[in-house]
């Protein structure tokens, strides 16, 4: 069995419904990678925690950070 994990990150317009906006892009895709043989398994959130980077004397210091992914699973 073979597996293909994509990221997704929807757009969102602000002025409009987010979560519909959110659907959409999602179904889109789901659809998109299924026509081309991809069954839909799920979508995974990875947390990822980077160390802060302490800079040269504190010039160029970036504070650690949690980063949060959206991925979503395709199997064959």
């Amino acid at each position: 069995m073979e597996h293909k994990v994509i990221p997704f990150a929807a757009s969102i317009d602000l002025k409009k419904n987010a979560s519909a906006q959110i659907a959409e892009q999602l179904e889109s895709a789901i659809k998109y990678h299924t026509e081309k043989g991809w069954k839909y398994v799920r979508v995974e959130n990875i947390t990822t925690f980077v160390h802060a980077e302490l800079g040269c004397f504190g010039f160029g210091a970036k504070p650690a950070q949690t980063l949060f992914t959206h991925l979503i699973v395709f199997e064959k």
